[in-house]
């Protein structure tokens, strides 16, 4: 299963179609192809639960996806040496120096001749999509990896109006808040870690082990320091790290949670596919609803 370790979380702002069948012939037009011989990279859908022909999980209203992207690795030192002893070679035989689309040319023929050498690497990124709640969460740590995800999706469906999910209150103000006064909600349990930031300067301060009720984390935001980053504990369901903008980073479920369906058998695969992506999105959705609730709802866009 598909263990959420981040959640980059979007607002779908209008209703899509999601039913099974349009969906999968939707995301077959961007199903997964390795690399051919001449390919630096592929991009595409793959099959969620194995031995599935869906390129998606769907249960009681919630979707998952699952893109493969593969890129070829090839160093530039590499290319660079080979280059430079190709055009060294044709330089003397023809006793001229090789204009630059000559060598561009050369380059072109160089990274052809290694790409069938080159060693693959291969990174899949999970999609939950809350057709209930009209939300999309994105296993990604950076906005780059999510914002591919949606344009895969995008391509696929023909157009998808999504949008950050941004709080009403500013988690910055909010989070230094908890710090400063020590009012944090009773379902949070504030963690050793934290990132403190200026509004005035690029200073950058990172704190880890560090009790953040501590006289001199104190006095950092009475100097007009803020957080930007802090790591909580929602009950005995998850810790996870809360950033400025809205993003969970670093989730980590507790054995309890991801102990709960153990009695089904390691053969039943597939049930226990359904039941762990159950339990994973009923816990996600209601840790979301808990923080909108404490950050002010969600913000109104103009």
């Amino acid at each position: 299963m598909f263990w959420f370790k981040n959640a980059m979380i979007y607002r779908l702002t209008k209703e899509l179609d999601w039913s099974n069948d349009k969906l999968q012939e939707q995301l077959l037009s961007c199903e997964f192809v390795p690399c051919q011989q001449s390919e630096m990279s592929k991009f595409g859908w793959i099959n969620p639960l194995r031995e599935s022909e869906l390129l998606h999980f769907s249960v009681a209203k919630q979707i998952l996806l699952v893109a493969q992207k593969e890129d070829k690795i090839l160093p530039a030192q590499v290319i660079k040496r080979e280059l430079e002893q190709r055009i060294n070679e044709l330089e003397e035989k023809e006793n001229r120096k090789l204009k630059k689309i000559e060598k561009q040319a050369l380059k072109d023929d160089v990274i052809s001749v290694l790409l069938p050498r080159a060693f693959s690497k291969s990174q899949q990124t999970a999609m939950w999509i809350d057709t209930e709640q009209q939300l999309i969460y994105i296993d990604a740590a950076s906005a780059k990896r999510a914002e591919d995800c949606l344009a895969l999706l995008r391509k696929s469906l023909g157009s998808l109006p999504v949008v950050p999910l941004m709080f009403a209150n500013e988690p910055i103000t909010v989070m230094s808040d908890w710090i400063a006064n020590d009012n944090a909600p009773q379902w949070l349990i504030i963690g050793e870690e934290a990132e403190l930031k200026g509004s005035n300067d690029a200073a950058v301060i990172r704190c880890k082990k560090q009790d953040l009720e501590a006289e001199e984390v104190l006095s950092l935001l009475n100097a007009g320091k803020y957080v930007s980053q802090l790591a909580l504990e929602w009950e005995e369901n998850l810790t996870f790290l809360l950033n400025e903008d809205c993003t969970l980073k670093r989730l980590k479920f507790a054995d309890e949670i991801r102990e709960k369906n153990d009695d089904i058998l390691k053969e039943d695969y597939a049930q226990r596919f359904d039941a762990d992506f159950i339990l994973m999105t009923a816990t996600l959705s209601k840790l979301t609803e808990n923080l909108l609730d404490d950050f002010g709802g969600e913000k109104e866009r103009l």
